[in-house]
C-alpha cells in the first residue's frame, strides 16, 4: 500500500465492518455487545476523521492552496456524522432499537455518500498533489488511525 487512496479507503472498510457487527448485535438484541461494538466503531471513525483533519487535509490545502474546496465540504460532513453518531450511541445506551435504527440508517447513507466522494475525488487528488510527501505522510496517517 503506497498511496493515500488505498490506505484511507481500506480504513473506510475497517470502520464499515465494525458498524455491520453493531447492526447484527442490535438485530439480535445483544445490547451489551452492541454498545461495546459501537464504542469501537465510533472511536475508529473519530480517529479516521482526526487523521484527515489534522494531517491529510492541511497537507492538501497547503500544497494546492484550496482551503475552501473539497476539504471544507468533508469537514462539514464530519461534523454532521459526529452528531449522528452521538445520537445513535445515546439510543443504544437507552436500548431504543427504533431510535437507533433511524439514526444508524441516516448515518449509513451519509457515510456511503461521504466515502464515495473521498475515494473517487479527494483521495485521488491527494495522491496526485501530495506524491512528493506520501512517504512521510502515510506513516503519520497509519499511526494516527491505529492508535
Amino acid at each position: 500500500m503506497n498511496n493515500i487512496s488505498d490506505f484511507m479507503a481500506g480504513d473506510h472498510r475497517r470502520c464499515d465492518d465494525i458498524f455491520v457487527d453493531v447492526e447484527q448485535a442490535v438485530a439480535s438484541g445483544e445490547w451489551e455487545r452492541a454498545v461495546a461494538g459501537y464504542a469501537q466503531f465510533q472511536s475508529a471513525v473519530l480517529q479516521h476523521f482526526s487523521a484527515e483533519e489534522t494531517l491529510l487535509f492541511p497537507a492538501f490545502e497547503q500544497k494546492t492552496g484550496m482551503s475552501m474546496g473539497p476539504t471544507q465540504v468533508m469537514r462539514g460532513e464530519h461534523e454532521q456524522m459526529r452528531e449522528l453518531m452521538d445520537a445513535a450511541r445515546a439510543a443504544l445506551v437507552a436500548k431504543d432499537a427504533d431510535d437507533y435504527s433511524g439514526n444508524a440508517e441516516t448515518l449509513l447513507i451519509m457515510m456511503q455518500q461521504h466515502n464515495m466522494k473521498e475515494e473517487n475525488v479527494l483521495y485521488p487528488m491527494c495522491d496526485q498533489h501530495l506524491v512528493d510527501q506520501v512517504d512521510a505522510l502515510l506513516p503519520q496517517l497509519q499511526h494516527a488511525i491505529q492508535k
